[in-house]
């Protein structure tokens, strides 16, 4: 019985150390497409990142600039989720145009301040506070509230 908890304790302590976050600044440690999107669009500096492991395996970097923004990238480099203050926007480069449209017309006075891609398309918060999902397409499904 002592062999058995002595091997899930060795087990737990292996899984868990496997399994922990690092945290850097260095910009370079990104993969080349999140380093142009952020050097692309975002004025301000890389505040810090956090390179998010399973097993050892980096699974995403989350990035934290200066402004207080908030940039979620997969392993590629890929973008995930982007969030800024609700003062500024999401930069249009990172919206389809289909969504961009459809905030212009139908909310003319709000600004994108949130973009997250889920498994149907996007999930958007205006500034207005009014959640929108989209299609993969950009076309758009409803408003949460």
């Amino acid at each position: 019985m002592k062999k058995l908890f002595l091997f899930l304790a060795v087990v737990i302590g292996v899984l868990t150390a496997s399994a922990k976050n690092n945290y850097s600044r260095d910009v370079n440690i990104l993969p080349a497409e999140a380093q142009t999107i952020l050097k692309d669009n975002f004025k301000s500096k890389v505040s810090h990142i956090k390179i998010g492991k399973d097993f050892g395996h980096i699974r995403e970097y989350d990035v934290v600039m200066t402004d207080g923004s908030e940039i979620s990238f997969d392993k590629h480099g890929n973008w995930k989720e982007v969030e800024v203050a609700p003062s500024s926007a999401v930069p249009s480069d990172l919206i389809p145009n289909p969504i961009i449209t459809f905030v212009s017309e139908n909310q003319s006075k709000a600004k994108v301040t949130s973009i997250e891609k889920k498994n149907y398309g996007y999930e958007v918060e205006l500034s207005n506070g009014k959640d929108v999902r989209f299609t993969e397409k950009g076309k758009f499904i409803r408003y949460d509230e």
